[in-house]
């Protein structure tokens, strides 16, 4: 992903701070997807994500692991935002469209409902202007940087 957080004190310190050796977004893991997010001016969060035939699962798409990786990503970094660090409780995913092998994705999450230590989000994932997921997911806010208090 090319696109980063654009509010320096929020997210990307406390992605940092909470799990610098992510799969998903870690800059300190040299595996990681590198996924990178930026703020809407409504709140939300958004990124892309080229999708390379490795991350493949059936023939010409993307494998349904990465693309749930892809969401809980996006709605946790949805969180870093607004310096909060969680853990995800539940995710759910449906599959409108396959999401293609050689296009790149859209992910964008979206805060819905604020009720600490509880938050659900959603996300969806879009290919070619055309949605091709779309994700719900519970969070738990963990004691691991909590709400992402300077230090």
């Amino acid at each position: 992903m090319t696109t980063e957080l654009s509010t320096e004190s929020s997210g990307p310190d406390l992605a940092e701070r909470c799990h610098p050796a992510c799969i998903a977004c870690g800059t300190r893991n040299g595996d990681s997807l590198g996924l990178r997010f930026v703020e809407e001016s409504d709140g939300s969060v958004v990124g892309s994500f080229p999708c390379d035939g490795k991350y493949q699962g059936y023939p010409d798409r993307l494998h349904g692991g990465v693309v749930a990786m892809l969401a809980d990503a996006a709605m946790t970094h949805c969180l870093f935002l607004r310096r909060i660090s969680a853990v995800t409780g539940k995710l759910s995913l449906r599959f409108p469209r396959p999401t293609e092998v050689g296009l790149d994705a859209t992910v964008r999450a979206t805060l819905v409902k604020n009720s600490p230590p509880l938050f659900q989000l959603k996300a969806e994932i879009s290919q070619a202007e055309t949605v091709r997921v779309t994700a719900e997911g519970l969070f738990v806010e963990q004691e691991l940087g909590g709400r992402g208090t300077p230090e």
